[in-house]
């Protein structure tokens, strides 16, 4: 066994005994990690909360040559996530962004980037920021670091450009948009309006600064919500538990 250290977001947590946690983490260094943290229940342990959900650590871990889980030794918290009392859809939104990590990562493959947009995207949450387009903007940016960004311009069946002048039609189980030849005989196509598809690709952009000043209408807000719920459910094979807690509403006004 050899010994790690890591910057990690607690993802999940799973009582082991009466005094042990099994953790699933999700590390800067090492992406996501599923381990055991021994004593970690114990009122006066050696983790003294760091393991609590949501929160920023800094670990050290055994890691296993084996299949068996990871051993957690050290944990010292750096952030602990917390929202205002009056703020539970930033909770909500935290968990959603637990709950994305955990599904659609696979132990053993590290994106420092992805680990760096979920940092902020919880950071924001806690802020009090709008939670409607920070939840989708980590949405996008997940699955643009993951490799499982939907094509957003040319139809994903024939690679045929795809206006976005008017309306277009997104296919959840073909990946993005289609052009009207390939829409023929698809099942779970939804049509979105032009101004929807837009702001999905500003969301899914690496840049920062564009996405935090968009103005996003109401009706716009609920159908990118919509999509973004079927998307993520094909993905994940399931519904995600968190979807039917938050409200999916997205203000009006820019971020500063």
């Amino acid at each position: 066994m050899s010994s790690e250290k890591a910057t990690a977001i607690v993802l999940r947590t799973v009582e082991f005994s009466e005094t042990s946690l099994v953790v699933t983490l999700y590390s800067r260094e090492f992406g996501k990690i599923g381990a055991l943290a021994k004593g970690a229940r114990r009122h006066k342990g050696p983790f003294e909360s760091a393991l609590d959900l949501l929160a920023l650590c800094r670990i050290v871990f055994l890691r296993k040559s084996s299949e068996s889980l990871d051993l957690v030794t050290e944990a010292k918290l750096l952030r602990r996530f917390r929202v205002a009392r009056d703020n539970l859809q930033g909770l909500w939104g935290g968990y959603y962004v637990a709950e994305l990590l955990d599904g659609l990562t696979h132990e053993g493959s590290a994106s420092p980037e992805l680990f760096d947009l979920a940092e902020a995207t919880l950071a924001a949450l806690a802020a009090g920021g709008d939670v409607g387009r920070a939840v989708a903007r980590f949405e996008l940016g997940l699955l643009r670091l993951l490799g499982l960004l939907p094509s957003l311009d040319c139809c994903a069946e024939c690679g045929e450009q795809v206006p976005a002048d008017k309306q277009v039609m997104f296919g959840h189980l073909d990946g993005g948009v289609l052009c009207r030849r390939c829409r023929e005989g698809k099942t779970h196509v939804a049509t979105l309006s032009a101004s929807v598809l837009r702001t999905m690709v500003q969301l899914a952009a690496p840049d920062e600064r564009p996405w935090r000043q968009m103005e996003i209408d109401p009706r716009t807000a609920g159908q990118l919500r919509g999509v973004m719920n079927q998307y993520m459910a094909h993905l994940l094979g399931r519904k995600p538990r968190m979807q039917a807690y938050l409200k999916w509403t997205t203000s009006t006004t820019a971020s500063p």
